[in-house]
C-alpha cells in the first residue's frame, strides 16, 4: 500500500478535516431535515388517527346493515382500516421514542 505526502492512500484521506463552511451547512441540513423528519411523522400520526376514527365508525355503521353479506363486506374493511390506522400509528411513536431516546443518550455521553 502505497501512502502519499498528503495523507492519501489508495482513495482514503487520513487527515481530512471539513472546513467550518462545510460544517455550518451541514447544520443546516441537519435542522431542514429534522424538521422534515418530525413534520412526516406528525403527518402519518395524523392520517393514521383519521382513518382509525373513519374505521371505526365504520365498523359501527356495519352492525345496522340488514344484508349479512354487505355486513360481512363492512365489517372486514373497517377491521383492516383499523389495523392499518394502528400500525400507521404505532410506527411514529416508536419511530420518535428511538429518536428522543438516542438524543437523551448522546447529551449524557458529552
Amino acid at each position: 500500500m502505497t501512502v502519499f505526502e498528503d495523507g492519501w492512500r489508495e482513495g482514503i484521506c487520513f487527515n481530512h478535516r471539513p472546513s467550518p463552511i462545510y460544517n455550518e451547512r451541514l447544520r443546516e441540513m441537519k435542522s431542514m431535515i429534522s424538521c422534515l423528519w418530525w413534520g412526516k411523522m406528525i403527518l402519518i400520526g395524523f392520517f393514521s388517527l383519521f382513518f382509525l376514527v373513519f374505521g371505526i365508525e365504520t365498523l359501527i355503521g356495519a352492525f345496522h346493515l340488514q344484508n349479512p353479506l354487505e355486513f360481512i363486506m363492512y365489517f372486514f374493511s373497517a377491521s383492516f382500516m383499523i389495523l392499518v390506522s394502528l400500525v400507521g400509528i404505532l410506527y411514529p411513536a416508536f419511530q420518535v421514542h428511538a429518536h428522543l431516546k438516542t438524543g437523551r443518550v448522546n447529551h449524557n455521553e458529552k
